[in-house]
């Protein structure tokens, strides 16, 4: 995750055969058409504005600066939203459904793609507004493509990482069980074991998900349809509720959300954490940070190797209701381009979306952590697209909470979680 981080989430429906006006077009046409509210404003320019979550990392004020110094007649705002992903979301529908003209590109969360581009608010990336992708890793450019039509430049992927402090497990562990073995010596230093992120939100979707996926279970098939009912997926789940209930994850991992659960790690009271490469960069550089010259990073332990991570990243769009596209072309290439995407790196932890950066010498010499990320993105379940993803991802938030509670058992969560997923796709 990235501003929210988030954001991004699971291996979720697949895409489903429904018509594109079951979905509320808000330009009354297919999104694939490049008619209507697509076909205007393709050679204007001047000035725009960019939408995104909290710059946590404060890497879109510099390269925002720089682009303004070079193009006084197309100047860039930024518009920061909060950190919290859920919010971003809801500030970018309430502004397409209003068909705001000021939100000329907006920073989309990959499980939104879908959603936006079957609601016809994204421009479709092709012809005039074609951009160059063969650079790009292949399962980035998948998470901006809807309907064999990209609608989404590839900014920044995401992987989950495991954070660990190195003073106290030289060696990182390899599986879960051994992680839980582990936390004997959490116990013995009076700080919590592990958490990732389990308040009921986008991050809980993230982390049941891995949970499952990694257990060796899926959440859906190829087809989409949902496949909770497995002894796998439940031996994920399960793996999560019995490390709340005994004490293995903490109390308060249940009211973590990324920054909450990063700030106890650079406190210092937690002795394992999964959560996203921004962390690594504060974490060795924030003032307050009491971890800075002690902690590790390695793949998420799984069953018998690396876990799965669920894939998430962000991605750039342009917003159909813009008048000056010109302009927001450019500004795509702009911070998609190799200098910037090695500033998104260097300066926040950010992952790259271009495939050479990861096996950069210079890099990796500054950022010992790259091969870790590339191992967890290559083991990452990629999130298939549907635009029904606010429906399904609230159907694993509820389910999964309520099993850490010990509101349901593990059993009626799935059950229910798989109920309401297959609703989700019946609408």
């Amino acid at each position: 995750m990235r501003k929210t981080r988030t954001l991004s989430s699971v291996a979720v429906l697949g895409v489903l055969a429904l018509s594109l006006a079951a979905c509320g077009g808000g330009s009354g046409t297919t999104s694939n058409s490049g008619g209507g509210d697509a076909a205007n404003g393709l050679d204007g320019r001047g000035p725009i504005t960019y939408v995104q979550g909290k710059d946590n990392s404060n890497v879109v004020t510099p390269l925002l600066e720089k682009w303004n110094a070079a193009h006084p007649n197309e100047k860039v705002t930024f518009k920061e939203q909060t950190d919290q992903a859920d919010q971003q979301h809801d500030d970018l529908v309430q502004n397409f459904q209003a068909k705001n003209a000021s939100y000329d590109v907006v920073d989309v969360d990959v499980v939104w793609t879908a959603e936006f581009a079957a609601k016809g608010w994204l421009q479709p990336l092709k012809d005039k507004m074609a951009i160059d992708t063969s650079a790009m890793l292949p399962a980035t450019v998948k998470t901006g493509t809807y309907n064999n039509t990209l609608f989404a430049a590839p900014q920044t992927s995401d992987g989950g990482l495991l954070y660990y402090r190195k003073d106290l497990v030289p060696t990182p562990p390899k599986t879960w069980d051994e992680m839980m073995g582990m936390c004997s010596i959490a116990k013995q230093n009076n700080i919590g074991c592990y958490s990732g992120q389990y308040f009921k939100y986008e991050g809980l979707t993230v982390n049941a998900a891995e949970a499952i996926n990694t257990a060796g279970g899926t959440v859906v098939d190829d087809a989409g349809k949902p496949t909770l009912g497995t002894p796998e997926a439940k031996a994920g789940l399960q793996n999560l509720v019995d490390a709340y209930k005994n004490g293995n994850i903490p109390a308060e991992g249940i009211t973590f959300k990324e920054e909450e659960s990063r700030t106890a790690f650079e406190s210092g009271k937690l002795l394992f954490l999964r959560n996203w490469p921004y962390v690594y960069n504060l974490a060795a550089t924030d003032g307050a940070s009491a971890v800075k010259d002690t902690f590790g990073v390695a793949p998420l332990p799984g069953k018998d190797g690396p876990g799965a991570s669920s894939l998430g990243g962000h991605n750039l769009a342009v917003s159909v209701y813009s008048k000056n596209k010109a302009t927001a072309l450019d500004f795509l290439k702009f911070m998609t381009s190799e200098e910037s995407e090695k500033f998104y790196v260097t300066q926040g932890s950010l992952a790259p979306v271009l495939k050479s950066l990861y096996d950069d010498p210079a890099l990796v010499a500054k950022l010992p952590y790259l091969p870790v990320l590339k191992t967890s993105i290559e083991n990452a379940v990629a999130r298939p697209v549907t635009p029904f993803y606010p429906a399904v991802t609230k159907a694993i938030q509820d389910n999964a909470y309520a099993a850490l509670k010990g509101e349901k058992t593990v059993d009626v969560a799935l059950s229910d979680m798989d109920k309401a997923i297959s609703s989700a796709g019946a609408q």
